[in-house]
């Protein structure tokens, strides 16, 4: 690990001021640390925000959510207001990481987080995320858990979070604070497809802190649910994930939101899933022809293939669960 210094801020305007400076946001820790230890991340100066009063968690009066970016995932997943409104951010926070893990891990953190990409871990390989212009190993490389959506010549590295599926499902705002003052910006806007330069990730400006994430109310009655499909049933990233949240009124559906995971770059949307359900009425055969959008525009590489008919199972599994079947 190489030198840095540490400062411990006691309020936004003192973590604005420190940030502006150059230094690294810390809060959990979960993943910088990591980083930090085995020399991808060499920052040269660390501010301490753990002690901001961003910990709240706030249902609005028509029943959209506010989450504080420190409030740990084990907090948010365990929140009665989350667990009544929005059951698909507490299934996905509790299939993320282990119980250690979710007690420290904020949720400003943990859409920050990097890929864990074996490559870009390792600083002996090719990695474009941490050396553009150096190549990207995963592209010839065993690539079995890399991207099928969003990548580019550049990098096929997946991202890791699970409820960052549900955030992109439900089409979360992230708000963010800096030396301007606050703005909002759109979830799908928030995290960034590799393209020519995968080492940007997210769009926030230099300085600026993740302050909350809205979630907007939607439609009642809302049904919503997680599915993540992995290796092993504990503590195991996403080979394919799906985040689904259904308004069915008189029975049809009337507004779907449909994400999925372990398959993109970033949480990927998928609009044309939605489109297929949108006005019509839940069936095993609606579902099925819905499934089938999901990989659109899809580019397996030679370890992944099997990746686009998981995604598809993924997707028609859980549009069944969450909407019921005839």
């Amino acid at each position: 690990m190489h030198p840095f210094t540490y400062t411990r801020v006691s309020d936004t305007r003192e973590a604005l001021t420190a940030g502006r400076r150059g230094g690294r946001y810390l809060a959990g820790g979960t993943t910088l640390v990591d980083l930090m230890r085995e020399t991808v991340e060499r920052p040269e100066a660390l501010v301490d925000i753990s002690g901001l009063p961003l910990r709240e968690i706030l249902v609005t009066r028509r029943g959209g959510l506010r989450i504080g970016a420190l409030v740990t995932m084990a907090e948010t997943a365990a929140h009665r207001g989350v667990r009544a409104l929005y059951p698909v951010i507490s299934q996905a926070l509790e299939l993320s990481a282990s119980a250690q893990l979710r007690n420290m891990a904020t949720i400003g953190g943990n859409i920050m987080q990097r890929t864990r990409c074996t490559y870009f871990r390792d600083v002996t390989a090719a990695c474009n995320k941490r050396q553009l212009g150096s190549g990207c190993a995963a592209r010839e490389g065993f690539n079995r858990t890399h991207a099928i959506l969003g990548t580019s010549d550049a990098c096929v590295a997946t991202h890791p979070s699970d409820v960052a599926v549900a955030f992109a499902a439900l089409e979360a705002t992230v708000v963010v604070l800096g030396p301007d003052g606050e703005r909002g910006v759109p979830f799908a806007d928030f995290l960034l497809r590799p393209g020519s330069t995968p080492s940007r990730e997210q769009a926030l400006r230099r300085g600026e802190l993740i302050t909350a994430v809205e979630i907007p109310a939607l439609p009642r009655p809302l049904r919503s649910g997680y599915l993540k499909v992995r290796d092993r049933q504990s503590y195991e990233f996403a080979l394919t994930s799906a985040a689904v949240a259904l308004h069915i009124s008189g029975g049809v559906i009337r507004h779907a939101k449909v994400a999925a995971g372990g398959v993109g770059t970033v949480p990927w949307k998928l609009p044309a899933v939605e489109r297929q359900l949108i006005g019509r009425r839940p069936s095993d055969a609606l579902w099925a022809k819905a499934a089938e959008r999901a990989a659109d525009g899809a580019r397996p590489l030679h370890h992944n293939r099997f990746k686009v008919e998981l995604l598809k199972r993924t997707v028609e599994r859980q549009l069944r669960v969450v909407g019921g079947g005839k």
